[in-house]
């Protein structure tokens, strides 16, 4: 295995281990708790991320996926309060937790190869020409992003940082 896709994968397991210990201790009602209008709750941030965990194994997996844009969750959604939105957070992180599994061991088995085939998605082509160029921000910079939302989130509330 190559030395990009080990950190990859590196970051990948540090990142669900940090998004499970972001939530772990929150209650249900903790979960859709918005501290100022339009704030990104657990809830939401987690439902985001899996939605984008269903693109890149569906990548890893030679496929091509649905676009996220138009999600439930994807970049044009908003967070709600109203909790039949959204699974529940023991759903929400068992899910977090399978997501990461697999899509850990597909990018571990995957024929290096595919990470230079064309983007299949037409909106991110010119970002990200190649399957391999969209990995690495999804898979830590995307994902890092809202899971440093997620830190700050705790902060406001009061929490201790994990």
């Amino acid at each position: 295995m190559n030395v990009w896709i080990e950190s990859l994968l590196l970051a990948w397991q540090r990142n669900a281990d940090y998004g499970r210990k972001l939530v772990a201790d929150l209650t249900q009602e903790q979960m859709l708790v918005q501290p100022a209008p339009a704030t990104n709750h657990p809830a939401w941030v987690m439902s985001h991320l899996i939605a984008y965990h269903g693109v890149l194994l569906a990548l890893l997996q030679g496929k091509t996926p649905d676009d996220p844009l138009n999600h439930r969750f994807g970049m044009k959604s908003k967070p709600e309060t109203d909790a039949s939105l959204y699974p529940s957070k023991d759903e929400l992180l068992a899910a977090w937790v399978k997501h990461h599994e697999d899509i850990a061991a597909a990018l571990a088995g995957a024929d290096e190869s595919l990470f230079d085939q064309p983007m299949p998605l037409e909106r991110w082509k010119k970002p990200f020409p190649k399957i391999g160029s969209l990995l690495g921000y999804v898979m830590i910079a995307h994902e890092g992003i809202h899971l440093g939302q997620l830190s700050t989130w705790r902060r406001v509330q009061g929490l201790p940082a994990v």
